[in-house]
């Protein structure tokens, strides 16, 4: 198994923070067929993801995002490739704001 962290900061607060999350969820849904669910906390929320051979968690605070995966044997050996993709989509969101959402064709995940 391969792990991969990340902690991304940022100037959204909280409520921008939270948006730019959910937008991240819908493209790993979208995307990497990842499967979302959402924890909402007075100081912060974590969105959990799943699919077959990757899990994780992405903490979001008012100031930071930290992400944490576990990959598979198998997608344990494109740890590269993974990490790639999995943050591109975070840094997307990051760059063009809490409220850039893309439209998302044939969406397969869900979002709770």
């Amino acid at each position: 198994m391969a792990n991969i962290h990340m902690v991304r900061e940022h100037p959204l607060g909280l409520a921008g923070a939270r948006k730019a999350a959910q937008g991240w969820a819908r493209q790993v849904e979208d995307r990497l067929e990842m499967r979302c669910t959402f924890e909402t906390h007075p100081d912060g929320d974590s969105v959990r993801f799943e699919r077959t051979g990757v899990s994780g968690t992405l903490r979001v605070t008012k100031d930071r995002f930290e992400l944490d995966a576990r990959l598979g044997l198998v997608l344990g050996g494109f740890k590269g490739r993974s990490e790639a993709e999995i943050t591109k989509y975070l840094d997307e969101m990051l760059a063009a704001g809490p409220g850039h959402q893309k439209a998302q064709p044939g969406r397969k995940g869900r979002t709770a």
